[in-house]
């Protein structure tokens, strides 16, 4: 199988290629990227350089789809809606089968998560997703969207859970990445920047629509807010989690479910900051008058408090998982949850994030390489992962020692 990754050059595209590469049925990676010197560092990282190529090229060049052309699937590891949208099309109308990590569900597009999506003449933006799907359809190319950690390894897990019972009433994903514990110590709110901030710092400001007494609710980010201990693995620390956006695509592909939210793990204290960072309007978008100059209260925040949270030498990350389903099995209530702690790979100098994120759409893009996965149209991780697949999917993770632990309980 030959395999494309768009993004090929970022932390999380050259954490992809890297799980691929180590495949003994895959037969050679194309990088896609803008700058050389970038692609040509991504091929050293990723190592086996006679099965590594390299194509300078943009998601609107019009030699892209010629690029497409030669694959046999294409991941989409790029760091934005504008150029993910545009890079899904390509793939389709090139015949590429396609994994996408962004955690929108493109055949149901948030309202709140469109930036850059252009319209087809005559389609209405609640109506593109269904369009993009039927156009995936007539192409014969299978989408696997929203494949990475959350969405993607979360939304596999809890998909198993909802198999496994014979009725669910409610399930909770709790995911995040957050700095080991000694560095965020030294950081402003517990925190430390493991992928795009100003992304993170707007999922934490858009309404999120989540599954709620058995329909479709819409309610603020931030709410919901837990705080638990984490004891597995020989682990013990105490962490919150708050809703955000996140694996969107539960409430189309599950609508039974009574109740169903994604949450964002971080350490302790930190939603308290943000708290006092909302009431001080210093992340809205609005402008305001300094000095006669216009200035994005966000986009002042950023560029004072990115460069504080960038990890120094030596810092690594985490990533954490609980995940729990309620229903009943065997006519008993029954508990189900799912527990992951990973750690950087400080060996090859790769984070937590990319690892979980990277390797787990690696395996999917894998899967859907070798036919293992066929279902032209837009397909989400937990209806496309599942029963055998599953095992091929944790054991694939597993080599990398990324483990994730599953218990069963009565409720």
């Amino acid at each position: 199988m030959k395999a494309l990754v768009l993004g090929g050059t970022g932390k999380i595209g050259t954490a992809v290629a890297w799980d691929l590469i180590r495949r003994d049925d895959v037969e050679c990676i194309g990088l896609v990227g803008r700058r050389p010197q970038a692609l040509e560092e991504a091929r050293r990282f990723v190592g086996d350089a006679d099965r590594v190529r390299t194509h300078r090229s943009d998601v609107g060049a019009p030699e892209l789809k010629e690029i497409m052309a030669q694959y046999d699937v294409g991941v989409i590891a790029l760091p934005d809606r504008w150029s993910s949208y545009r890079a899904v099309r390509a793939a389709i109308e090139a015949g590429l089968d396609i994994v996408d990590m962004l955690e929108e569900y493109h055949r149901r597009p948030d309202p709140y998560e469109t930036e850059g999506l252009e319209l087809p003449d005559g389609v209405a933006p609640d109506e593109y997703g269904e369009w993009l799907h039927e156009q995936a359809v007539a192409a014969g190319v299978t989408f696997l969207d929203g494949m990475g950690f959350a969405p993607g390894l979360s939304n596999v897990t809890v998909g198993r859970a909802l198999r496994t019972l014979d009725h669910t009433e409610s399930a909770v994903a709790r995911v995040g990445g957050v700095p080991e514990w000694e560095a965020a110590q030294r950081r402003p709110l517990r925190y430390m920047v493991t992928w795009a901030f100003d992304h993170v710092l707007r999922e934490y400001m858009i309404p999120v629509q989540i599954l709620q007494d058995g329909g479709v609710a819409e309610v603020p980010a931030l709410t919901g807010r837990e705080q638990f201990r984490f004891q597995r693995f020989g682990v013990d620390h105490a962490l919150e989690c708050a809703i955000t956006p996140g694996m969107p695509s539960f409430i189309y592909t599950r609508p039974e479910l009574r109740d169903f939210t994604e949450k964002t793990i971080r350490w302790p204290g930190h939603y308290d900051g943000i708290d006092v960072l909302k009431e001080c309007g210093l992340l809205e978008l609005d402008p305001v008058d300094i000095d006669g100059n216009q200035v994005i209260p966000r986009e002042l925040l950023l560029n004072v408090l990115q460069p504080r949270l960038q990890p120094d030498p030596g810092d690594t990350d985490v990533c954490v998982m609980w995940n729990s389903a309620l229903g009943t099995l065997d006519g008993k209530p029954t508990r189900i949850d799912y527990y992951m702690w990973d750690e950087a790979d400080q060996k090859n100098g790769i984070s937590s994030m990319a690892r979980v994120t990277g390797f787990a759409t690696a395996v999917g893009a894998w899967l859907v390489g070798r036919g293992d996965i066929r279902s032209p149209g837009i397909i989400a991780p937990e209806d496309a992962i599942h029963g055998p697949l599953y095992d091929t999917f944790m054991q694939a993770l597993e080599s990398h020692g990324i483990r994730v632990l599953e218990e069963t309980t009565a409720a």
